[in-house]
C-alpha cells in the first residue's frame, strides 16, 4: 500500500511542477507496480494500457464532439453572443455576475471548460474594465461559473463529470436533482458573496482594474449572431439529453448539425473549427485515459484491497469514502474526470453493491462523485487552472487564493452537506 502513495506523491509532484501526465502517469505506475511485486513490462503494455484504451474507446466520442461544438460556438460568435446578452441584462455594475452568469450559461449548455475561458475572457476583460474591477478576481470568476456548479452539481449538465457516473450506477444525467441543486446553490452563491467581498477588499486596498501588458484584440467589434439563435444550440443539446433521453453523441451531434445550418454563411469557418475541436479533444482524452491508466494498474496490486477496506471502513455514510476517494484521486491527477474515472473504475462496483444493500440510492452516488470530482482537482497544478492563468495574464500569486475559495474549499463544503442531508434523511 506504500506503493500506490508513493506512486500518487510522484504523480502529483510531477503533474505539479509542470511535467505532462501523458508520460508521467506511466512512470508513477510503474513505481506502483515495482513495490507491488508486478512484472514491469506486462503491468505497463496489458494492465496501464488495458485500462487507457477502455476509457478512450468509451469516452473519445463525448470528448471530441464536445469540443467541436465548443470549438464552432466560439468561431461563429454564438458564445460571446450569449455572453454578451446575459451581461446586457444582469448590467456592467455587476461585472462579477455578469461574468459568472455568462461562463455558467456556456458551461451548462455543453460548451468544453476550455472553450468557456476563451470565449469569455474578452468580454470579461471588458466588464470588469468599466466597473474598474482589479483584473486579478477574473480567473476565479469564471472559474466559478465554469469550474464548479455547472460541471458537477446541476442535474442535466452535459458536461464529462456528470456523465461518467452514469455508467457505473446505472443513471442517468438527471440524477439526483435535489442533491445537486443544493449542493450548486451553495457553490453558486457562496462563491459569488466571497467574491464581492474581495473585491470590496481590493479596493479598500486601492488596487482596482489595471491593463494587461500587451493589451490584446478581443473582438468586441465582431458581428455576432443574434441571442435567440445563439441560445438554440445549447437548448439543443440540453433538452435532447435530457428531456429525449438521446445519448449525448447524439445530443452533441444535433447541437453542432443547428449550428452550422443557423451559420451556413460563415461555412468557411467550419472546417477549421472542427479541426481545431478535434484536435484539441485528443490532448484531453489522452491525459484523462493516462490518468485512469494508472488507476488500472493500481487496482492490480495486492495493496489495493487494503486501500479498498479502509475506505469502505470509513464510519457512518458510505457517500463520505466515495467522496473521500473521488476527492484525493481528482487532486493527485489534477483532473476531475480523470481521478473520479481511477475512483469509479477500481471501486464504482462495490459502489452500486452498498447501494442495492443498504438502500442507498445509486443516484445520490452518481451525484456525489461528480461533485467529489470538482474539489480537490483546481489544485495548482490542473491543466484548467494553468490555462485560464495563460489565458488572463495572471499568476499563481495573483490569483490562485481566490480559486482556492471558489473551486476547492466551497465545493468540499457543498459535498459535506448534502451528504450530511443524505445521512440525516432529509434527501
Amino acid at each position: 500500500m506504500f506503493g500506490i502513495f508513493l506512486g500518487l506523491a510522484v504523480l502529483m509532484v510531477l503533474a505539479y511542477i509542470g511535467w505532462s501526465i501523458i508520460w508521467v502517469a506511466p512512470i508513477a505506475a510503474g513505481v506502483v507496480a515495482l513495490t507491488g511485486g508486478l512484472d514491469l513490462l506486462d503491468a505497463y503494455k496489458d494492465t496501464y494500457m488495458g485500462g487507457f484504451v477502455d476509457f478512450a474507446k468509451s469516452w473519445f466520442p463525448v470528448f471530441m464532439l464536445g469540443a467541436i461544438f465548443g470549438k464552432l460556438m466560439e468561431d461563429t460568435g454564438m458564445a460571446r453572443s450569449v455572453a454578451v446578452a446575459f451581461t446586457r441584462v444582469i448590467g456592467t455594475n455587476r461585472a462579477i455576475l455578469g461574468v459568472l452568469v455568462s461562463a455558467a450559461v456556456l458551461t451548462y449548455g455543453g460548451v468544453s471548460l476550455f472553450v468557456v475561458v476563451f470565449a469569455v475572457y474578452p468580454l470579461a476583460l471588458s466588464l470588469f474594465r468599466e466597473a474598474d474591477i482589479s483584473r486579478k478576481l477574473i480567473p476565479a470568476t469564471v472559474a466559478l461559473g465554469a469550474f464548479t456548479f455547472t460541471m458537477t452539481a446541476l442535474p442535466g449538465s452535459p458536461q464529462i463529470q456528470n456523465l461518467i457516473p452514469m455508467e457505473y450506477f446505472e443513471t442517468d444525467a438527471m440524477a439526483a436533482p435535489v442533491m445537486g441543486i443544493i449542493a450548486g446553490i451553495i457553490m453558486a452563491v457562496g462563491g459569488y458573496l466571497y467574491l464581492r467581498h474581495r473585491e470590496q477588499k481590493l479596493r479598500e486596498k486601492g488596487e482596482t482594474f489595471f491593463e494587461p501588458e500587451e493589451k490584446e484584440n478581443v473582438g468586441e467589434d465582431e458581428k455576432t449572431p443574434m441571442f435567440v439563435l445563439s441560445i438554440l444550440p445549447l437548448l439543443t443539446v440540453l433538452l435532447t439529453l435530457n428531456l429525449l433521453q438521446w445519448d449525448i453523441v447524439t445530443a452533441l451531434i444535433s447541437g453542432i448539425v443547428l449550428i452550422m445550418l443557423l451559420n451556413v454563411t460563415k461555412y468557411a469557418k467550419f472546417i477549421g473549427a472542427m479541426n481545431k475541436g478535434a484536435s484539441g479533444s485528443v490532448l484531453a482524452i489522452i491525459n484523462t485515459s493516462a490518468a485512469v491508466g494508472f488507476g488500472t494498474v493500481v487496482r492490480e496490486v495486492p495493496g489495493f484491497e487494503r486501500l479498498t477496506e479502509m475506505l469502505m471502513g470509513v464510519k457512518g455514510n458510505p457517500l463520505i469514502s466515495e467522496a473521500v476517494a473521488v476527492n484525493v484521486l481528482a487532486g493527485a491527477t489534477g483532473s476531475a474526470s480523470g481521478g473520479m474515472g481511477i475512483a469509479l473504475e477500481a471501486l464504482g462496483s462495490k459502489y452500486y453493491q452498498i447501494a442495492l444493500e443498504t438502500g442507498i440510492s445509486p443516484e445520490a452516488f452518481h451525484r456525489v462523485a461528480s461533485l467529489s470530482s470538482g474539489g480537490l482537482d483546481a489544485l495548482p497544478h490542473n491543466g484548467a487552472v494553468l490555462t485560464l492563468f495563460a489565458i488572463t495574464g495572471m499568476t499563481h500569486k495573483d490569483s490562485y487564493r481566490d480559486i482556492f475559495v471558489v473551486a476547492i474549499l466551497i465545493p468540499i463544503i457543498s459535498v459535506a452537506v448534502v451528504i450530511l442531508l443524505n445521512t440525516i434523511g432529509v434527501l
